[in-house]
Order: C-alpha cells, then sequence, then structure tokens
C-alpha cells in the first residue's frame, strides 16, 4: 500500500513505500520459476471439494476473466525511447468491480498476477466485500528511472489501459514498486483522458491515493493493522500473551514496518528483520519507530547501525515467537521451514510459503494465519476509500480504525468457525468461506445466456 507522498519523493522511495519489499537477497535456488498460480490452483482444487463446489464453477474460477497485455514507449530523460510492457489480469467480478493492485517490478510476470489476481477475488469474497479480483504491473525496476521517468512511464500505462479500468469496472491500487503518488498520476491520467460528468466519482478509479486528492485516513498502515488484528484475535483465543515475545519480519516495506511499529505498542520486541539490501538481528529489540523513519529516508535497512548483520540462513533460524514475512511469495520452504523457531508465522505477504514449506510447518506444528485474511487489510480500507469517493464523503481515521477492526474480527470467526466443522486448515477455510460466498452467487445468477 502506498504512503502519502511529497513533492520531492524520489522514485527511490516509490520503489520502497509498496506493499512490500520488491527483492531479496538469497533467493532459494528452487525459485527460478516458481509455479505460483500453479500453487493457488492447487489450493482451490483442495478447497473446492470440500465446499463440494460445482465443477462450471471451479472451470470458470480456474482462469481469468481477462488477461491484457499492453506494449508503450515512453521517453527517457536522455531523449531515447523505450518499450515498457504492462499487465492487467481481471480475474474475476462476479461480486462486484474488478479490484487489485499495480506492481512495478522487473520480475513481473503473466504467471504471478494471474496468481495474485485470483488471490483478490477469494480475500474480497472472504471479507464479504462487493468487489472481484484483479492485478497488474509493468514488467522494470522503478529504482533505475528518475522521479520523471516514473510519472511518464505511469501515465502511459493507465492511458494505454483506457476504458479498460474505471471506478465501476475496475479499480487499481498500490503494490509492490507504486505507492499514493503513482496513484495521484494514475487517477489523473484517466480524468484528464476518459472523462466523467461526475468528477468526484472518478477518484475511485484507484484507491491508495494521498489522503488531499481523495484517500482515506487509515490506507497507509491498513494492510499492517490487518495483520496485527489477526494476531491479536490469535492470541486472545490461544491466550497467548503479547507483551514480551519476540518477532522477526522478512520485508521491512510498508506492510512490515507498521506490523513491527503496531506491534511494539502491545510489547512485541523486533529482533531480527530482512529486506532486499540484508537482514540484521538485535537479542535486545530494534526501536521500530527509528527504524521505520531510517528506512524512510533511505529506502532500506541497510547501513543501519543498531543491529548486527545476519544472513538470510541466520536469519530463519533467529529464536523468536512470531514470523511476518512481509516480501515477496516463495520465501519459505522446506530449509526455511525446518529452521524457523517461532510459535506461529503470519502471511503479511502474498503467497509467502511454498506448499512444501507448508507442509513442514503443519508437521512441526507452527500454526500459520494465511494471506488471504491476515493482509487483507489493505483491500478492506481501499473499500472504505471507494465508499468514500463515490459518495462524496470523508471518514475519521477513528471510523476506518472501527470498520477496520470489526471487519478483521468476523472474517477471523468465519475462518475459525470453518475450519473446525471442516476439520481443515486455516488457509483451505479461508478459501472455502470465499467459495460458498462465491457459489452462491454463481447459483442465483446462472450464466449468461
Amino acid at each position: 500500500m502506498g504512503d502519502d507522498a511529497t513533492g520531492q519523493e524520489t522514485s527511490a522511495t516509490a520503489a520502497r513505500s509498496g506493499e512490500a519489499d520488491p527483492s531479496l537477497p538469497g533467493r532459494r535456488p528452487a525459485e527460478d520459476r516458481y509455479p505460483f498460480f500453479s500453487a493457488i490452483q492447487g489450493y482451490l482444487e483442495q478447497a473446492a471439494r470440500i465446499v463440494e463446489l460445482p465443477e462450471y464453477v471451479e472451470t470458470i474460477l480456474g482462469q481469468p476473466k481477462n488477461e491484457l497485455i499492453v506494449n508503450f514507449p515512453v521517453r527517457m530523460d536522455d531523449g531515447e525511447f523505450r518499450l515498457f510492457k504492462g499487465y492487467r489480469i481481471q480475474h474475476s467480478n462476479i461480486l462486484g468491480p474488478y479490484k487489485g493492485g499495480m506492481r512495478y517490478h522487473e520480475l513481473a510476470s503473466l504467471d504471478d498476477l494471474k496468481a495474485l489476481a485470483s488471490l483478490m477475488t477469494y480475500k474480497c469474497a472472504l471479507m464479504n466485500l462487493p468487489l472481484g479480483g484483479a492485478k497488474g504491473g509493468i514488467k522494470f525496476n522503478p529504482r533505475d528511472v528518475s522521479r520523471g521517468e516514473l510519472q511518464r512511464i505511469t501515465r502511459k500505462f493507465f492511458h494505454a489501459l483506457g476504458s479498460n479500468i474505471g471506478p465501476d469496472y475496475d479499480i487499481a491500487a498500490p503494490d509492490m514498486g507504486t505507492n499514493a503518488q503513482v496513484m495521484a498520476w494514475a487517477m489523473d491520467t484517466f480524468m484528464n483522458t476518459v472523462g466523467m460528468v461526475k468528477k468526484e466519482a472518478a477518484l475511485g478509479v484507484v484507491t491508495g491515493k494521498p489522503i488531499t486528492s481523495g484517500g482515506t485516513h487509515g490506507r497507509v498502515k491498513a494492510t499492517g493493522q490487518g495483520v496485527v488484528h489477526c494476531i491479536c484475535e490469535w492470541a486472545e483465543r490461544e491466550r497467548f500473551d503479547l507483551h514480551g515475545k519476540g518477532l522477526i519480519v522478512q520485508g521491512f516495506g510498508n506492510v512490515g514496518s507498521h506490523v513491527a511499529v503496531l506491534l511494539s505498542e502491545l510489547g512485541v520486541s523486533l529482533v531480527a528483520v530482512g529486506d532486499h539490501t540484508g537482514y540484521l538481528y538485535n537479542p535486545e529489540g530494534f526501536n521500530t519507530h527509528r527504524l521505520q523513519q531510517y528506512v524512510d529516508g533511505n529506502g532500506s535497512i541497510e547501513g543501519y547501525s543498531n543491529g548486527e548483520p545476519i544472513s538470510r540462513e541466520d536469519f530463519w533460524g533467529v529464536d523468536a515467537d512470531i514470523c511476518v514475512p512481509a516480501a515477496l511469495e516463495n520465501q519459505i520452504g522446506q530449509q526455511e521451514a525446518k529452521a524457523l523457531r517461532v510459535r506461529l508465522l503470519v502471511e503479511g505477504a502474498n503467497g509467502p510459503c511454498a506448499p512444501e514449506g507448508e507442509a513442514v510447518l503443519q508437521e512441526r506444528g507452527i500454526e500459520i494465519l494465511p494471506d488471504l485474511i491476515a493482509n487483507a487489510g489493505g483491500v478492506t480500507v481501499s473499500y472504505y476509500e471507494w465508499v468514500q469517493n463515490r459518495r462524496s464523503e470523508k471518514w475519521t481515521a477513528s471510523e476506518v480504525d472501527d470498520r477496520l477492526r470489526r471487519a478483521m474480527h468476523d472474517a477471523y470467526e468465519q475462518m475459525e468457525e470453518f475450519a473446525h466443522h471442516n476439520k481443515c486448515d486455516f488457509r483451505l477455510a479461508c478459501y472455502g468461506v470465499a467459495l460458498e460466498r462465491l457459489m452462491a452467487v454463481f447459483a442465483e445468477r446462472e450464466i449468461f445466456p
């Protein structure tokens, strides 16, 4: 999710302030081309059997409704033109307009975006939002371009998408490598090219905007806040006192940093942290506010003095209580799962656990709060932003926080009840709740014509 940006923001800051850190050192060797979409399909198939999903619904959900690819030229600062490839994957709109982030990353691929778009469909269904699922982005490294180039790339991309997006059709949001400033450029481009009679409604073409440009209070911290709500729900049920417990966080972008700061206010100590530049360890606990300020100013944890550099392998073996992977997908395989010394793993990122890693965690009795619910705070508050835009309203920060807390509580209860009734893990329970809602709508509306 994007940070509120200033006019002096650099492209490096824009790259850092997305949903999670865009790359990490020491990527697992098996990750050369991780079949992310196939992994999501596997969960779909397992959950479909539990809820007895009709075969035709599973077939429809098995592939995105639309896969858009655009190639567009941009004049760079040196006067040369560079051709960029952009994607927008629209998975399902059976529950409402497509909704999902825009990712700027050099490894952006059709397969990964298909996986992420389908995750958004199930996430919105789980949270009972009247939205569908989508994901998009551009294949490039935003750290390698200037602020002016980043603006031109963004505007040309959204211009190229044209009427394939819109506040009543497909609503974009920040993701890796994008932030509030990028969303402001995107919204302005849409308003000046597509055009709508009611300009206030056009604000809703993207969420995660700066507050002054139609954004909402609470959006910057929303995904991290949702993670913390899930941890608190779990701790209450397990009678697990969070005060004095240890935390490790992989990825100190928007999500990871807010999780660490919010948990520190509950007495949880951040003892190890990593991002795309490396990993740091401090057995006494980091000052999360200072670390967050340092990263905001420097773009990464690199050079932060109040921590001992450790390897990626050592990071996973740090003795703690809670692990929050908030970076890329496929970060926890068998090796990492065997090394972890925590009681709870909470997926701040999308798909951080590979299926083989998840199997090891289950064997070891390490509980998992899956991505579908754990990081759903972002899209939930994005929905609140969209509603405010449509109604020309401004909600207070406390109103947004209260709504999000209730939404996360309700979703957690439904997940837990499904898991207990069907004797399955929380991940399949999340898919199960989502599929039951999707299945009901398909049964009521049937297939046109």
